[in-house]
């Protein structure tokens, strides 16, 4: 069953209005400061699909931090890439694209379900910066326990788009994510799953 089916008429008009794209000229510089810290290239990958409720906001959301990202060889750094999930069926079994909007990096490594709007987009932003950077801010201790990991692991964080707290959950995860890339494993794999857009899991 698809996850719209769990919403009314009523609550998709409001979750509309919530997960609206809105940036004040000052927001926009703020995510342009925040994001020159950048590297090195990042690619995102935003999967949509026809009568997909909330693909428009996921999009608009990615292209405006690909163009407040920095330029490198008159290219933006953040990579934003739309795929339409039924033309594309391949790759949407090789990442296990269940759900639209669906915002992948790392090679679906670290999945956002949903759209990250609101205090989201703080998570969003740094998790952007530390895949640029290679530097995930972990201990020497954590990511050995990373790399000795022997089984296949998905981290699964529930969030809204008004939860002050969720953002720094989505980082930590989204980090170990990282550092099992990095080491060429895979093992972890996280999803950020945005709660209001998907009852039936939240709940």
């Amino acid at each position: 069953m698809s996850e719209d089916a769990y919403l009314t008429n009523d609550e998709v008009s409001q979750l509309k209005e919530l997960l609206a794209v809105r940036f004040s000229s000052e927001e926009l510089r703020a995510l342009s400061e925040a994001l020159s810290d950048m590297h090195s290239e990042v690619t995102a990958y935003t999967f949509v699909d026809d009568n997909c409720l909330f693909c428009n906001e996921a999009v608009e959301l990615m292209n405006i931090l690909s163009k407040a990202s920095p330029r490198s060889n008159q290219e933006n750094l953040l990579k934003h890439v739309v795929v339409h999930r039924s033309k594309n069926k391949e790759l949407s079994r090789k990442l296990g694209i269940e759900r639209v909007p669906t915002i992948v990096f790392l090679d679906g490594a670290i999945r956002y379900v949903g759209v990250p709007a609101g205090e989201e987009i703080r998570g969003l932003v740094e998790t952007i910066i530390r895949i640029s950077t290679g530097d995930s801010g972990l201990s020497r201790d954590i990511i050995r326990k990373i790399g000795d990991l022997d089984c296949e692991i998905r981290i699964r964080v529930i969030v809204t788009p008004l939860c002050p707290y969720c953002p720094y959950a989505v980082l930590l995860a989204n980090m170990v994510a990282l550092e099992s890339f990095k080491m060429g494993k895979k093992k972890v794999t996280t999803e950020i799953i945005e709660a209001f857009e998907n009852p039936d899991i939240a709940d």
